[in-house]
């Protein structure tokens, strides 16, 4: 018998209807546009999942991974509307409690729209950080699924 479970995580499929996973992400969900979350479309979601959490970074910042989105407590729901705030949300690395787009400052950078099913809410409040909602996440995680779209800035 062996002395350990394997706990087997589903698979969420995660799309926007704004950019195809791979493809560019449209000005108007960057800092050169209207800086508004694009929209995504979570499928496969486990019966039992009471709660998702989204987080959106770009690990080819020149710092290290950027935080532009931390969001959980997001009903059960398969639809994230562009320019919506579905749940409570954390501090992102522009130092706000709120979605920053793709700015980067060279190059083309990747964005990750990570979403994460949980079998329980998260008691934190708005502002936290990555780490805590990621620590309170532990093992309450389901399913996990993303979609990564890239930006390039026109400079002229």
């Amino acid at each position: 018998m062996p002395s350990s479970v394997q706990i087997e995580r589903k698979a969420l499929n995660i799309v926007s209807a704004a950019f195809k996973s791979g493809g560019t992400i449209p000005a108007r969900y960057t800092c050169d546009g209207e800086d508004i979350n694009p929209p995504l479309q979570i499928e496969n979601i486990p019966s039992d999942a009471k709660s998702l959490v989204l987080i959106v970074d770009d690990p080819d910042a020149p710092n290290g991974t950027w935080l532009h989105w931390l969001v959980w407590n997001i009903p059960v729901v398969e639809n994230i509307n562009e320019d919506e705030t579905p749940g409570d949300q954390g501090m992102n690395d522009f130092g706000r409690i709120a979605y920053g787009g793709p700015c980067p400052p060279l190059g083309t950078h990747r964005y990750f729209f990570k979403v994460y099913a949980l079998d329980d809410l998260i008691d934190l409040p708005e502002g936290s950080s990555r780490s805590e909602v990621e620590d309170a996440m532990g093992d309450h995680i389901l399913a996990y699924g993303e979609t990564v779209g890239v930006y390039k800035r026109s400079h002229r």
